[in-house]
């Protein structure tokens, strides 16, 4: 395994962490035990969760991967070797009402924050994140940011960071970090921690795979001037790619074949563009998931990539890629294609 540190930190965590948001829908208690304990013995020391988990959110699964995660902890009693991240929903809406329906105020954080700590079965959180933005803006596959002059927010920042910092005070949690987030959130939120002696967003957690590096644009020059890591998720677009849409041996129980409300990856620019990664993959006898994976692990804004799986043989060949380096012949047919079709899944 490879490591790096959480940015303005002393914490290391692996350069591969392991994402959990199937638990408990497509996995059970015991895949993701299963998972874990492999993910653990590979040198992975670092999970991310979330209050909403698994996906799609619903009242009766919510809160279940952190229930595994935390029945993990206490069958192993791993906890102080594990870095642990966790989200707080953002703007209220019709997916998490079910939740909550009020803002990032004090009180819905530490509410929140109470609620996942028991089903994490301990007193801290690592990193907590608000997992996405509370003003209207263009975040989950939306392409371009369209002002809406009737958004009812109002700029808050100052009091969610406070109501942060009080958790931290409390000793809940260790450091925070956003999520779905753009440039100018980003940017704001470093404006109130500096003016205003209040703790720092330390990473950001957003989609970044081959076929979307929509990252790369303001947030790239954000993550490196500013020392903000990226968490990447879904490198593998929801197991776009991995090539098994394409080649036509999806299982079943695979995502999109559940799911295929999810389609934020499956436009027709996406699916020619993943094509055109597969073959590079294959001439040059790696796996599209092993490239895939390989590609984001090489980015120099990266602190951590977040794989997910649902079968073994896929956490297995999903952490391997740790080990795959992209030659410059690679990332130039990489980047060829990314010039023919820039970000098709936005």
């Amino acid at each position: 395994m490879k490591y790096t540190t959480l940015p303005n930190t002393n914490t290391k965590v692996s350069k591969i962490c392991l994402g959990t948001m199937t638990w408990g829908n497509q996995n059970t208690e015991a895949e993701g035990h299963a998972q874990m304990d492999y993910a653990f013995d590979q040198g992975v020391n670092f999970f991310d969760t979330a209050e909403m988990y698994p996906v799609p959110a619903s009242p009766e699964t919510q809160g279940r991967t952190s229930k595994i995660i935390g029945s993990w902890f206490k069958k192993t009693g791993n906890r102080e070797k594990i870095i642990l991240a966790s989200k707080i929903v953002g703007r209220p809406s019709d997916y998490t009402a079910h939740i909550r329906t009020t803002g990032l105020s004090l009180n819905a954080i530490t509410l929140a924050l109470d609620a996942e700590l028991k089903r994490l079965q301990t007193d801290y959180i690592d990193l907590y994140q608000i997992h996405w933005p509370e003003r209207l803006t263009n975040t989950f596959g939306v392409r371009d940011y369209k002002h809406d002059p009737d958004d009812s927010w109002k700029d808050n920042f100052n009091e969610v960071l406070q109501g942060l910092e009080a958790m931290i005070k409390a000793g809940k949690i260790r450091h925070i970090g956003m999520s779905n987030e753009k440039a100018w959130g980003a940017m704001r939120y470093m404006e109130e921690s500096k003016a205003h002696d209040l703790p720092r967003m330390i990473t950001i957690q957003n989609a970044y795979s081959l076929i979307n590096r929509v990252f790369e644009g303001d947030m790239a020059e954000v993550s490196l001037r500013e020392n903000i890591g990226l968490l990447a998720y879904s490198p593998m677009a929801f197991g776009v790619l991995s090539g098994k849409y394409i080649k036509g041996t999806a299982e079943a129980d695979a995502r999109l074949t559940l799911f295929p409300r999810f389609a934020r990856y499956s436009s027709k620019q996406s699916t020619e563009a993943t094509r055109r990664y597969l073959k590079i993959a294959e001439d040059n006898n790696l796996t599209l998931a092993q490239m895939s994976l390989a590609f984001v692990n090489q980015q120099p804004f990266l602190t951590s990539n977040i794989i997910g799986a649902t079968k073994m043989e896929q956490l297995k060949e999903n952490i391997g890629s740790i080990n795959v380096i992209l030659n410059e012949e690679i990332l130039d047919q990489i980047n060829a294609v990314h010039a023919e079709i820039p970000n098709p899944a936005p």
